[in-house]
């Protein structure tokens, strides 16, 4: 059964760090448990996790803050092994240096230094720079897919869609034609006549009427006029 000092302790130790966050990373316990909290850590720039953030979570034991907790990282991030306990000396892995003054703005920072060293340590591997960097841009994807990640830091949550929203392609759709709209050459002939009508006026439009008189009805009134003027000489 948790102790009433250690709920007092963590509830303060929460307070303080709402008030003053650790730099590059969040903490919070679970809503129902306050001995098990979880952080995220933001890669610092200018090292291989830059743009990474690695979700781990602290046990605390009901003897806290006289007792250390214990610390895993979940995210993979070639640095430690996911979900292995890390051998830090403010982890439950030295109880002999553990200061009960330490809170856990205290265990974050000292987490986040050792994190960014290479020194090796029960729970951490070794990896290449190049590895680092795709684990850090593959960080925030993993930890989306995680319920408990998902529900205690829903700003990350957001952070990853919009990110999916940015990357998708920009489509420009060409104008849908209508079905009796004519294209190619047959678009271009329709422009061509529209524009003649533009440019010729009323006068030039008659005129073209009267160049199009039937030729048939040329030679039926010729053929008329001649059988008028030959009547007299055939009387």
């Amino acid at each position: 059964m948790t102790e009433k000092a250690c709920v007092k302790r963590l509830q303060k130790d929460y307070r303080a760090i709402c008030k003053e966050p650790v730099p590059h990373v969040v903490a919070r316990p679970l809503p129902n448990d306050i001995l098990e909290w979880h952080y995220v850590l933001e890669g610092s720039t200018g090292t291989p996790y830059a743009g990474g953030y690695y979700h781990g979570k602290i046990i605390f034991p009901a003897e806290y803050p006289f007792k250390p907790p214990g610390i895993s990282m979940i995210t993979p991030s070639g640095r430690f092994k996911p979900q292995k306990k890390l051998c830090l000396s403010i982890s439950d892995y030295h109880p002999e240096s553990w200061n009960p003054m330490w809170c856990v703005s205290t265990i974050l920072t000292g987490l986040l230094s050792f994190m960014m060293d290479s020194n090796p340590t029960s729970g951490s591997v070794t990896t290449t720079i190049e590895e680092k960097k795709r684990l850090a841009k593959a960080s925030l994807a993993f930890n989306c897919k995680n319920p408990t990640f998902k529900k205690l830091f829903p700003e990350y949550v957001e952070q990853y869609e919009q990110q999916l929203a940015a990357e998708q392609p920009i489509e420009q759709a060409a104008p849908a034609s209508t079905p009796g709209e004519a294209s190619g050459p047959l678009l271009k002939k329709r422009g061509a006549k529209q524009a003649l009508k533009t440019v010729e006026g009323p006068e030039e439009l008659s005129n073209r009427r009267q160049l199009s008189f039937p030729t048939w009805l040329l030679v039926l009134l010729f053929f008329i006029f001649g059988g008028v003027m030959a009547l007299p000489l055939l009387s």
